[in-house]
């Protein structure tokens, strides 16, 4: 947030027109847009809370408990748009927890204004089970002693989750009186070994956005994507279905009567086709018995025609009534003390890589600094994964030849061998 500056009054100047007449439209116009940046600047402005590029790890402290006991490194990975300018924090053991938490520059309050929380993260190990997201955790929360009970105390938790092919998704679960409520529809997540960004905003008008990499996948109400709030309308306890109410559109037609000797009629027959074989021997082999075939007579079990039901009066709808416990609340978007960010993580492969993570209440200062961090080297990135892959696969087939190679020629080493073995028998025989 910009400070208001504090300006001592000038006299105005005497020859306010004939300074502007003595300047060229150049510089004219550049006066003027660099005061319309400026406008555009102060417009834009915000608070940010939080901020890091992880050109250190000076802000983060580790979970003392043992079971967290996951290795953190700073890297940019093997393939990134600038090395310096893409390191990120990175875990770096397989089959590890990892927990990590730094705090706030301030607490952040964010009634009447939006919440923004972005980072990006690169699984570069194509991972196959494991999180990626952050928990953002009320002020006072001791990041060193992070264990299993405090962990679940977070009011945020936002990021990509992938295990397996089931589950790729994005988790947004708030913490709302006490309990974890977690958003009812799917939004996928990115799978590739790529940067991407990922940023959540919560606005005071109770809705939100969801973006990966600038681009909206999700939108809505947080009233209505998650269950916060009770049913404005239940079913009236005191209303039942009456006992004599007709809920079956058709039934049997009482006149339809089954045939006389319909039951009589066997399912299978003795096949009068089948013959005793010529070789069949009745002391030997017993008795012989037709096999049995479907009777083409046997209609199955006999069911009376079904009619319109003359009684049926639709489904039974239960009755609604308000439900008395159902309050509405216009605050369910506003978090008064947030003031730590954590990343809580299991993963089985290690490698992912987090950076550029930043939490305003300002839109536009997140879209400037994803543009600013990820928009000029996602190509370079792109490219360099590319090269890294055709030289891999080229390497990999280069080695395959290899492998076939040897074993030809080992073959061909054992066939002149069995020769020789045969030459040399027949010169023994001589």
């Amino acid at each position: 947030r910009l400070p208001s500056p504090s300006v001592a009054p000038h006299p105005r100047p005497t020859h306010t027109h004939a300074h502007f007449e003595s300047s060229s439209p150049l510089e004219h116009t550049a006066m003027r847009f660099a005061g319309a940046l400026l406008t555009l600047a102060l417009a834009a402005s915000g608070t940010t809370y939080f901020k890091d590029t992880f050109d250190s790890m000076d802000k983060w402290v580790k979970s003392s408990v043992d079971k967290f006991d996951g290795e953190w490194k700073l890297s940019a990975g093997d393939w990134y748009g600038d090395k310096e300018k893409d390191q990120g924090l990175m875990t770096s053991q397989d089959a590890k927890f990892y927990a990590l938490t730094a705090n706030f520059d301030e607490v952040f309050d964010n009634t009447d204004k939006p919440l923004v929380i972005q980072f990006s993260v690169k699984h570069a190990q194509k991972i196959d089970c494991g999180g990626g997201y952050v928990k953002i955790f009320p002020k006072g929360f001791d990041g060193a002693a992070l264990d299993e009970e405090t962990k679940e105390k977070y009011a945020i938790m936002f990021g990509p989750d992938i295990c397996g092919y089931s589950t790729k998704k994005v988790h947004v679960i708030f913490t709302y009186k006490g309990k974890q409520h977690l958003i009812n529809k799917d939004i996928k997540c990115e799978d590739d070994q790529l940067t991407h960004v990922y940023t959540l905003i919560v606005k005071p008008d109770n809705t939100y956005v969801v973006k990966i990499d600038g681009e909206e996948k999700a939108s809505g109400s947080l009233k209505e994507d998650w269950d916060f709030l009770p049913p404005k309308e239940i079913k009236d306890p005191d209303q039942s279905k009456p006992e004599d109410w007709v809920d079956d559109e058709m039934m049997d037609d009482p006149e339809d009567k089954k045939p006389e000797g319909y039951d009589d009629i066997p399912a299978q027959i003795v096949d009068p086709e089948a013959e005793k074989p010529e070789d069949w021997d009745d002391e030997s082999d017993g008795e012989y018995e037709a096999p049995m075939i479907d009777n083409p007579e046997y209609k199955g079990e006999w069911k009376a025609k079904r009619i319109k039901n003359p009684d049926y009066k639709g489904p039974w709808v239960h009755p609604m009534i308000a439900n008395p416990d159902y309050s509405d609340d216009d605050t369910i978007y506003n978090y008064k003390d947030l003031g730590a960010v954590t990343f809580d993580l299991w993963q089985v492969k290690s490698g992912t890589i987090f950076d550029n993570l930043i939490i305003t209440d300002s839109e536009e200062e997140a879209d400037a600094f994803l543009k600013e961090t990820f928009t000029p080297m996602k190509d370079a990135e792109k490219k360099m994964f590319d090269d890294a892959e055709k030289a891999k696969k080229e390497k990999e087939e280069a080695e395959r030849k290899a492998a076939e190679a040897a074993a030809e020629e080992d073959d061909d080493d054992e066939e002149e061998e069995e020769d020789d073995e045969e030459e040399e028998s027949g010169h023994d025989e001589l």
